[in-house]
């Protein structure tokens, strides 16, 4: 099964664009991600759409951020994406009649619902600028992105 990564991607874009000079292309972005300008278009609509981005046009145009990393949560992120689904396991409804399934579905749905609140709290609590941070205290133990999936080479200064 393949999971959904746009999380975590834009995620990665958005704390690079933060260290960006300039807006950032879609071409730019896709290059980075290894997929079509149209695919980051689509995907930034929706933090466009949030108050989280904005496009300029024309020469020199590109995707800007709208807000500072602090006023961004994970959880931001994840409802302007769509709020994808957090867990992959899913409920039986081949025999909707049968009292075992009933009750095997019950106990799984009440199970993923609490962690899915726990989770998406934790959500809530991280911001962008906490992830930025991190990733400043990795690069000098890890070296950077490969310049090949990255928007920025460099941290800033």
């Amino acid at each position: 099964m393949r999971h959904d990564t746009r999380l975590s991607r834009m995620l990665h874009v958005l704390i690079h664009m933060d260290r960006y000079d300039g807006p950032a292309t879609s071409e730019v972005i896709a290059h980075m991600l290894g997929t079509n300008p149209v695919v980051v278009r689509r995907t930034m609509a929706g933090l466009r759409d949030r108050g989280y981005v904005r496009s300029e046009k024309g020469h020199g145009g590109g995707w800007v951020l709208t807000r500072p990393l602090a006023d961004i949560t994970l959880r931001d992120i994840h409802v302007a994406l769509g709020s994808p689904q957090l867990f992959s396991i899913g409920l039986s409804g081949d025999n909707p009649e049968c009292v075992v399934e009933q009750a095997v579905n019950a106990a799984l749905e009440e199970a993923m619902n609490e962690a899915e609140n726990i989770l998406l709290a934790k959500f809530g609590t991280v911001t962008l600028a906490n992830l930025a941070e991190e990733s400043l205290k990795r690069w000098g133990q890890h070296g950077a992105c490969s310049p090949s999936s990255s928007v920025a080479e460099e941290p800033p200064i």
